[in-house]
């Protein structure tokens, strides 16, 4: 990525733990989210690819909201030690380096969004990095201190973290289009369904087993959909609690709570979830007028989930 402040060559030597998750990152979904967004605001290239850039930045530099490409602070928050299968960024150049290779970046993207022509862009921009912080500390709380919070509490925290980096690319997109049309709620939709899945392929899929390790949601204590789903199943049976309290990375442990979740439903309650966010997105994108590019994103990614 290239940035508009002008940086020395020493501080792209600081930006190190920044480049080499780029170098390791995702398949650029919310690139080719904003591209699609352009198919209804209509703002052309040059500002796709601007904006495209801030809200990347951001998403490598401060993910909250796991998203799931984030190697940084979310990774030092949620002590992962693998993204897509490579070890994560403070792994290998400390939590001090990283930390401040993150911080370094969201302020450079300050300044992009101070460069992108729009007087409300910066503003946008901090709004929505406060709502992904707040979601990510709720997060955090609930993990740290051993909280399984209720189905609408995860719901208001996805929103939060997950939903910013999604509403942050449209509403900077839009500030440059004749088209103001309320996107809010099917953005909010995204969000949740992009999230909830995520939750559900950690425990399923044998590839995500394969890039980030046996559910490592168990291992990182974090109350997922399905894990959720589970506990509050149940009041009484504290064990996936306990499990969680653990952060174990014991295979045969993680395989009991797997298989907990499974017996009381949450797997099959977590997959119906899914189906009716599905049926919802591509009902709300024909509501808006169509799109095929969402239409296809959305296929592949509900394709991805099975």
């Amino acid at each position: 990525m290239q940035f508009s402040y002008p940086l020395t060559e020493n501080d792209y030597s600081l930006l190190e733990p920044y480049r080499y998750i780029c170098e390791s990152s995702g398949k650029g979904f919310r690139n080719i989210l904003i591209k699609a967004f352009d198919y209804w605001l209509n703002v052309g290239e040059n500002k796709v690819k601007e904006v495209s850039e801030v809200v990347q930045g951001l998403h490598m530099a401060s993910l909250l909201i796991n998203i799931d490409d984030f190697y940084s602070i979310d990774d030092i928050e949620d002590n992962s030690k693998l993204r897509r299968g490579n070890p994560v960024a403070h792994t290998i150049y400390g939590v001090p380096q990283t930390i401040n290779s993150a911080n370094f970046v969201y302020f450079l993207m300050i300044d992009q969004c101070n460069r992108l022509g729009s007087p409300v862009a910066t503003s946008i921009f901090i709004e929505e990095v406060i709502r992904l912080h707040r979601g990510q500390g709720y997060d955090i709380m609930w993990r740290d201190n051993n909280r399984c919070p209720t189905e609408e509490e995860y719901m208001r925290m996805v929103s939060e973290k997950t939903g910013g980096l999604f509403r942050l690319g449209l509403r900077l997109l839009q500030t440059f289009s004749e088209n103001k049309t309320d996107y809010s709620q099917f953005i909010e939709d995204l969000g949740l369904y992009y999230q909830i899945r995520d939750d559900y392929i950690n425990l399923i899929s044998v590839d995500y087993h394969s890039n980030k390790s046996f559910c490592e949601d168990i291992s990182e204590g974090k109350f997922s959909f399905p894990i959720i789903h589970a506990i509050n199943s149940n009041l009484n049976d504290k064990r996936l609690l306990m499990i969680l309290k653990q952060k174990t990375e014991d295979h045969q442990i993680k395989t009991h709570a797997l298989d907990y979740i499974q017996k009381v439903g949450s797997i099959e309650y977590t997959r119906n979830i899914l189906k009716k966010y599905e049926e919802k997105l591509y009902s709300q994108i024909k509501q808006l007028g169509g799109n095929p590019i969402l239409e296809e994103m959305v296929t592949k990614l509900s394709n991805s989930s099975i």
